[in-house]
């Protein structure tokens, strides 16, 4: 088994925004004090996508402008490598605009953005508010059932086709679309497709689910991994359970 978690970041400049970027800081320092190597490597505009060089893809959340010049290049230069990579069982981690990305396309403004089609939905824009607060969500991941707590502020509306998994059942909060009481999706042939609109950065409120991220990436049980002293992961959690009224 790999002692090093190669993660690629997929449009760091431009995807990052809400603090996304602490999830990658997050990841690092709790394989550094695994013992575990940690390679981050950034892959934008025209670069060649390599699957087999990494284990966990991550793409953050961007600013609609930012979200239409990523979307072209991520549909056409990088589709390929990403579906093998999901094919392959590697983690493909993608948060509110890298999240919508994965579907098949982005309604925004009467343009229909294309997606890289890893997961079967969709995401429109419609008239209403913005749905934005503090979220928790009941997930249920190979058989352990847990809650993530973040934040969420987004336009769009997420549908999910009829056979594509929601990534948790929502306890608190708007979810994909305000209506159906799903928020995010997993799919891929591995269920390693991973979306959410979860903020905040959401993995320093969510170690546990850092941890199943670096463990599914590394084709490891999380019951492998060497345990951690979480007392401020915890605290950290707890709180953001207690602002979303969970």
């Amino acid at each position: 088994m790999a002692d090093v978690l190669r993660v690629c970041a997929l449009y760091p400049d431009l995807m990052n925004i809400y603090a996304d970027r602490g999830n990658l800081q997050l990841l690092r320092r709790r394989a550094e004090w695994r013992g575990l190597g940690f390679q981050l490597s950034g892959v934008g505009f025209d670069d060649e996508l390599d699957p087999g060089q990494h284990d966990l893809f991550y793409m953050g959340g961007g600013q609609d402008r930012d979200q239409v010049l990523c979307a072209e290049d991520l549909a056409t230069n990088k589709r390929a490598a990403l579906q093998q990579a999901a094919d392959e069982g590697k983690v493909i981690f993608g948060v509110c605009g890298g999240y919508q990305l994965l579907g098949h396309a982005y309604e925004l403004d009467g343009t229909k953005l294309p997606g890289v089609g890893l997961v079967d939905l969709e995401t429109v824009r419609e008239d209403g508010p913005r749905l934005i607060g503090n979220v928790a969500i009941e997930v249920d991941l190979d058989g352990s059932k847990n809650v993530l707590a973040g934040f969420e502020n987004h336009g769009g509306r997420t549908r999910l086709g009829a056979q594509t998994r929601p990534l948790g059942r929502v306890l608190k909060g708007h979810g994909n679309d305000g209506r159906s009481g799903h928020e995010g999706a997993r799919g891929g042939a591995h269920g390693t497709v991973v979306g959410t609109y979860l903020h905040g950065p959401l993995l320093p409120k969510n170690a546990w689910f850092a941890d199943w991220l670096t463990a599914t990436a590394l084709h490891r049980a999380v019951s492998d991994l060497e345990p951690l002293d979480d007392r401020f992961e915890d605290a950290a959690h707890a709180a953001a359970r207690r602002a979303a009224g969970i």
